[in-house]
């Protein structure tokens, strides 16, 4: 023992690793020396996940090291630098945050290398991972196809979309360019009318405060579950609103409706004859679910079933 006490040392714990022994003593001395006064408490509620997608060269690094405070992205003005998915934590308005920073996504047959096109697949994959999707859109260049990709295929999952319109820097500053160019967008996507178009510069962090809170905003309506008697009274109005179109070949009738499950919001919708329910037609509660139950800025999937049973006689059996 005086090998070690002759070091100066106040206070010496002989252990042994093997055994155990004298280990919780060990732990005490350690906590004893902690401090804990900036310790802040993490959020008991799961981090917002954002996957940062689009065409190479759109500022998606740039944007990640802006949120994280950080440079775990490489930055350059060399068009694919990312090439594998990097992430990164942060916290905003008492939210966690979870970013997904990923390689650009060309059009297939300009990705040669192997490498390359393992990234791009590994940043498409990252949309089973996601909550959100920012999807990074140059302002100089605007919009391309593979963008198109992007968005088919967030819509087919249920995630909530983001439209960036990054650099916005080097854009006139009125009112008349940002509604060209969300006009453009529209016109794209119009089955996505619904997601938000935001103006952004990641260089000079102009537009990320609202970025942020749309997309707390979107993660509480990609989350939000309701009651089922809630459902069925709305769809009572809808279907008094707007009746089933009838024909002697596709006469059917919608009995009641189910959510089926949160992020992606999904519901259920049960009717007599679910394979004549015209595509309109269930574009038009999809409208309405969206619309009148707060769902506005995301998209719904919606589920037909046959049932023969009305929803009140449900009710009462169960």
């Amino acid at each position: 023992a005086w090998n070690y006490a002759k070091y100066g040392f106040n206070s010496l714990i002989f252990i042994s690793a093997e055994h155990g022994d004298r280990i919780s003593d060990l732990a005490d001395q350690i906590v004893a020396k902690c401090d804990f006064s900036k310790v802040k408490v993490i959020s008991e509620e799961p981090a917002i996940r954002i996957a940062i997608l689009g065409k190479p060269n759109t500022g998606k690094s740039t944007l990640s090291n802006r949120l994280t405070h950080s440079n775990a992205s490489i930055v350059c003005d060399y068009a694919g630098t990312t090439r594998d998915v990097v992430e990164g934590f942060f916290e905003y308005g008492g939210k966690a945050f979870r970013v997904l920073d990923t390689a650009g996504i060309r059009r297939k047959a300009k990705v040669t290398e192997d490498v390359e096109y393992y990234s791009v697949n590994r940043a498409i994959k990252t949309l089973d991972e996601c909550d959100v999707v920012f999807l990074m859109i140059d302002a100089q260049e605007g919009l391309a196809e593979q963008d198109k990709k992007i968005c088919s295929l967030a819509y087919e999952k249920g995630r909530g979309i983001i439209f960036i319109l990054n650099k916005w820097d080097t854009q006139e500053q009125d009112n008349k360019t940002l509604k060209k160019a969300r006009d453009n967008i529209n016109i794209m996507f119009a089955q996505m009318d619904y997601a938000p178009i935001l103006p952004v510069s990641a260089t000079e962090g102009k537009g990320v405060v609202d970025l942020l809170n749309t997309t707390i905003k979107i993660y509480e309506q990609l989350t939000r579950k309701l009651d089922t008697s809630v459902l069925n009274n709305a769809l009572k109005d809808w279907l008094d609103r707007y009746p089933p179109p009838a024909s002697r070949t596709s006469h059917f009738k919608i009995r009641y409706i189910v959510q089926k499950g949160v992020d992606p919001i999904s519901f259920l919708i049960f009717a007599t004859k679910p394979e004549v329910v015209p595509e309109t037609y269930i574009t038009y509660l999809k409208n309405r679910i969206r619309e009148d139950l707060g769902f506005e800025q995301i998209p719904v999937q919606l589920e037909l079933k046959a049932s023969r049973q009305k929803w009140e006689k449900r009710s009462k059996d169960n």
